[in-house]
């Protein structure tokens, strides 16, 4: 049987890298962390004529001198990875930029396959691009693909393998200035000593490199390169002679007014150019007025005026459709689960089980399951398809360029926009996708300040409390919309926290200036809409909802028994209340109020039922049939308009849940950031509820 063969896949950002890699390995693959890093690392498999191949999908990078640690993994694999073959995926639609790319790796090896993606959108654009002329220019294989429909996927499985078998008999050669091949010529020589031959390895296996781009990496002045280079081969690279030619060539240049940074320049520039010959030669784009709709259209979208008022209003639809859409199947939802109480309820009295495994087990844990899959399953299912159609059309980089000036302000990065968004979803998938940040401080600022942008398990609250209190309990199409514009008010408020927390922590704990990225803004696509609700369904909601089940049924028991357990004549639940009441007082709330939050850690889904439960002294969670009977029992205990409001500061400033929580120790590797993520907000919400506290009891 053949050597498993392994494949590459490479790209930039958003070329459609992912969706290669998942129509070739289908459900043969699997997701972990890079040893050593907490950068994900996606491998997969498939089976092509007589050969198994293992592919692995590289981060996304813009180039091979990486300025985060995902580049610097993608650089490291592909040059000491000794893959057969390089799957470079470029945008058919973007190939002037793609193509820099390109150049870069065949400077290393000649074994890759360039793929042309998303040969679609250039159809639509009426853009041509010439294969054949393409790949003559590379000499290297080119196979266009639209991986979204699976076209052209059997061309490039062909392709991989004669690659990967027989190896690329053509001959890429990358032409520079007349500097650059001074440095090639005069470093190369003696580079190739050590490497013409290959360097052995411990496992008797040989590994190359080009001495050609070593000799012009090495004036590069990148320390990580060094790094790599002195880990991957067993002896010292650069030894005196390659260190004395070293300095003569930098001093030739030196005297001529050149140092590294210039050259720097000098080779960016030399392969702009001849990825723009190229491009020149090899496309022809016969629609410059759809371009010039998409420009007009980013205009509109991303201008300083304009640009901020749509997104709020946009904001402000996808709550609207989010809380009008999930009432009416969250009531189904249930009313069918607690009627399941009922028969399960009959089961246990058949089976004759003592009441308190009944109280346990069904009005304890069942009970809190019911609520939080009544309540988070309808948002969640109507926020995520909708959050996705915004990513797949192409807005959602729109947004982090809007937002982009605030971040840098605060010290943060402009692709935290990105992951706030995730974050109306649910909070623990906003954590996740901070993976997108390439500096891991920036990355620690996002995740730590996720829980200011309020989940759709805090919704409920938010939108009830702001019907009873500010609106009154009618159902009309006004009554939404003005409940979505405060509801939008409110999440301004903790967009603005976000922004005040991340400044000073950028300022403390994680000093450091803000990173410059390059922002992707990629064409507008009309989205798959059936893929991405399938997508949404399956990668997201369902994940997330088993996660909160885990977490929250050992809640239900625990709360089942505070409310059951007495001491001095009242229960756990009741001696916790009155206990916390002294200090709830002065943040505008009381110790229900209070307590109901603590308890509610495993999913805030449960702080309200949890609240209704404690007033009416009951032994398991309860809500009741109406907003009007609420509002009445809240009032009737004590409730204000200043209760109210600091309420709702407090849900949206508060400790993130436990499902958030197990994330953000996945993500970050240490209790100390879980431990910061509880404090921040929580002390923020402390703050900011006394302060309004002790003002609004002036006026009110």
């Amino acid at each position: 049987m053949k050597a498993v063969k392994t494949v590459a896949i490479v790209g930039n950002p958003n070329v459609g890298k992912s969706t290669v890699f998942n129509c070739l390995t289908g459900l043969r693959q699997h997701t972990g962390n890079w040893p050593g890093k907490t950068v994900s690392s996606a491998r997969g498999k498939f089976f092509y004529k007589d050969t198994d191949f293992q592919l692995i999908d590289l981060p996304g990078t813009y180039s091979l001198t990486p300025c985060s640690v995902e580049e610097e993994i993608s650089r490291d694999f592909i040059c000491f990875g000794q893959p057969d073959v390089i799957l470079v995926v470029v945008d058919a639609t973007n190939l002037k930029r793609n193509l820099n790319f390109v150049l870069q790796i065949l400077e290393i090896t000649k074994n890759i396959v360039v793929c042309v993606n998303l040969i679609d959108e250039c159809k639509k654009k009426k853009i041509q691009v010439n294969l054949t002329k393409l790949s003559k220019k590379l000499q290297a294989p080119v196979i266009s693909t639209n991986a979204r429909n699976s076209k052209g996927l059997k061309n490039l499985l062909r392709e991989i393998y004669k690659v990967s078998c027989e190896g690329n008999d053509l001959n890429p050669k990358i032409n520079y200035s007349k500097n650059i091949e001074f440095i090639i010529s005069e470093l190369s020589v003696v580079l190739e000593k050590n490497f013409s031959d290959g360097v052995k390895l411990s496992s008797n296996k040989k590994k190359y490199i080009n001495t050609k781009w070593l000799s012009v990496k090495l004036f590069d002045a990148d320390k990580t390169f060094n790094e790599s280079l002195n880990k991957n081969f067993n002896f010292k690279i650069i030894d005196d002679n390659a260190v004395k030619k070293i300095n003569e060539v930098q001093k030739k240049f030196l005297s001529q007014g050149i140092d590294d940074e210039k050259i720097r320049d000098i080779i960016a520039k030399d392969l702009s150019d001849q990825a723009g010959y190229i491009y020149k030669k090899c496309v022809k784009n016969n629609d410059k007025f759809r371009n010039r709709k998409d420009q007009k259209i980013d205009e509109f979208l991303t201008s300083k005026i304009s640009g901020i008022p749509i997104m709020l209003c946009l904001l402000g639809f996808i709550f609207w459709l989010t809380i009008t859409g999930s009432n009416y199947p969250s009531e189904l939802i249930a009313k069918f689960l607690f009627a399941l109480q009922e028969k399960i309820t009959l089961l246990f009295e058949y089976i004759r089980a003592p009441n308190w495994l009944h109280g346990m087990l069904v009005l304890g844990v069942y009970r809190t399951l019911s609520w939080v899959v009544s309540v988070m399953l309808p948002p969640m299912a109507i926020f995520f398809p909708l959050f996705n159609m915004l990513e797949d059309f192409g807005y959602l980089p729109r947004v982090a360029f809007n937002l982009d000036g605030f971040f840098k302000k605060a010290g943060a990065h402009g692709k935290q926009a990105l992951t706030m968004c995730m974050g109306f979803g649910c909070n623990a998938c906003g954590v996740t996708s901070c993976r997108i940040i390439d500096s891991q401080r920036e990355r620690l600022i996002a995740t730590l300040t996720n829980n200011f942008v309020p989940c759709n398990g805090r919704f409920p609250i938010l939108i009830s409390i702001i019907t009873m209190f500010f609106i009154g309990s009618n159902k009309t199409f006004i009554g939404s919309l003005i409940s979505s514009f405060v509801l939008v008010l409110i999440v301004l408020l903790g967009i603005l926290m976000t922004f005040v927390c991340s400044k000073i922590l950028s300022a403390t704990l994680l000093k450091g200036l803000p990173s410059s990225f390059i922002l992707e803004l990629p064409p507008y696509r009309r989205p798959q809409f059936f893929k991405i609700i399938i997508r949404s369904i399956f990668d997201k909601t369902m994940s997330i909802l088993l996660r909160a089940i885990v977490v929250a049924a050992p809640a239900g028991l625990i709360i089942w028994v505070m409310a059951n357990v007495k001491v001095y004549d009242a229960t756990l639940l009741a001696f916790c209340s009155n206990f916390l009441d002294p200090f709830a007082k002065l943040l505008g709330l009381d110790g229900t109020i209070f307590l109901a939050f603590i308890l509610g850690f495993p999913a805030n889904e449960i702080v309200m039922p949890i609240i209704i439960m404690t007033y009416l002294c009951g032994g398991s969670i309860l809500e009741l049939e109406s907003l009007e009977c609420l509002k009445q029992l809240l009032v009737s205990n004590g409730w204000t308009p200043i209760t109210a409001i600091c309420t709702m500061i407090f849900s949206l400033m508060h400790f993130p849940c436990g499902t958030t929580c197990l994330t953000i120790k996945k993500e970050t590797g240490s209790y100390k950031w879980v431990a910061v993520s509880l404090l921040m907000p929580t002390v923020c919400g402390i703050f900011v509820c006394f302060i309004l506290n002790s003002v609004l009891k002036l006026f009110l």
